[in-house]
C-alpha cells in the first residue's frame, strides 16, 4: 500500500514500544490511527502524545485474547472513522525463561492466547470486514526473527507462538482476495517494553526500526525485516535442512510423484464436475 493518507490503521499493543512507534509512521503519513492496548492509563497518554504530533489519533482498551473484545475494537474504529483500511496486529507478550521440559503449562497458555490466538482474532474479525468493504485493505501481522530461527536459550514458548505466527499468516496471503494486503513483520531485538528487562541499551532505536519496517509495507513487501545479522542465523537452518535432503531424500526425476500441492492439485481437479 504505497499511500495511507487518510487511510485508518487499527494497531494492537499499540500504546508503547513498536506499535506506538508505528502508529507515529502511520500518523506522519497522513493516516488516523486507533491504539488499543489493556492499559487505559497508558492509552490516554500514548493518544494525548500522537495528538501532539499532530496525528488524528484515538485509543481503544482491549485484550485481543478476548474475540468480543476485538469485535468491539472494530466497531469502535467504524463508529469513529467510518471504516478501518489496516489492522497491524502488534499486541504480544514474553514468558518467563525456561527450558521445554520445565515450562509451566499456564505460561505457555498465556504466551498462545495473546501471540497467536489474540493475533488470529484480530486477523478474523479485521479480515471478514475487510472483505465485505471490499477497498485496498492491510493485514499486517508482527511476527518476529524468533519466527525464522531460536533467538535465544530458554525463550521456546515465545518462539514458539511466532512460528505458528508465520504459517499462519503463510496462509493468509494464500486465502484472501487480491484488495487485501498481507505482510509478515519480522522485528529483531528492538527496544520496548518486552526486551528493555534484559536487553536495555543494546536493542535497535525504535523509530530507528519502524523507519526500515515502514519502507517495506509502502512498497508492499510480504516479508519485512530489518537486521541484517539474521541472515547468518537463517543460512545456517537452511544448510541444515539442505544437508539432510540431499543425504537422504536427493532430487531424483519424477519426484512431484509425493508433493502434498502436486497430488492436491490433482485431487482437486478430478473432484471437479466435468473432469471426470
Amino acid at each position: 500500500m504505497q499511500d495511507y493518507k487518510d487511510k485508518v490503521v487499527v494497531i494492537t499493543g499499540g500504546a508503547t514500544g513498536i506499535g506506538f512507534s508505528f502508529a507515529k509512521q502511520f500518523g506522519n503519513d497522513g493516516a488516523k490511527v486507533v491504539i488499543a492496548g489493556r492499559r487505559q492509563a497508558k492509552l490516554d497518554e500514548a493518544v494525548a502524545a500522537l495528538k501532539g504530533l499532530g496525528i488524528d489519533a484515538a485509543g481503544f482498551a482491549c485484550d485481543v485474547a478476548d474475540y468480543a473484545q476485538v469485535e468491539a475494537l472494530a466497531d469502535f474504529a467504524w463508529n469513529t472513522y467510518g471504516r478501518a483500511d489496516v489492522i497491524l496486529n502488534n499486541a504480544g507478550v514474553m514468558h518467563t525463561p525456561s527450558t521445554v521440559i520445565d515450562a509451566k503449562i499456564d505460561d505457555f497458555k498465556r504466551v498462545i492466547d495473546v501471540n497467536l490466538y489474540g493475533l488470529w482474532n484480530g486477523v478474523s474479525v479485521f479480515g471478514k470486514r475487510f472483505i465485505e468493504q471490499g477497498t485496498p485493505a492491510g493485514i499486517y501481522n508482527v511476527g518476529s526473527e524468533n519466527a525464522l530461527y531460536n533467538f535465544v536459550p530458554q525463550a521456546f514458548t515465545y518462539e514458539a507462538s511466532k512460528h505458528a505466527v508465520h504459517a499462519l499468516t503463510d496462509a493468509l496471503r494464500e486465502e484472501v482476495p487480491d484488495h487485501i494486503e498481507v505482510a509478515f513483520i519480522c522485528p529483531g531485538f528492538v527496544a520496548s517494553e518486552m526486551t528493555d528487562p534484559f536487553g536495555k541499551g543494546l536493542t535497535m532505536d525504535t523509530d530507528r526500526y519502524t523507519t526500515i519496517a515502514m519502507k517495506q509495507l509502502r512498497a508492499g513487501e510480504y516479508y519485512v525485516v530489518s537486521h541484517a545479522y539474521n541472515m547468518k542465523r537463517i543460512t545456517d537452518r537452511y544448510e541444515e535442512i539442505s544437508q539432510a535432503y540431499q543425504t537422504y531424500a536427493p532430487r531424483y526425476d519424477g519426484d512431484d510423484e509425493f508433493d502434498a500441492r502436486t497430488l492436491m492439485a490433482k485431487m482437486m481437479a478430478a473432484n471437479t464436475p466435468g473432469n471426470n
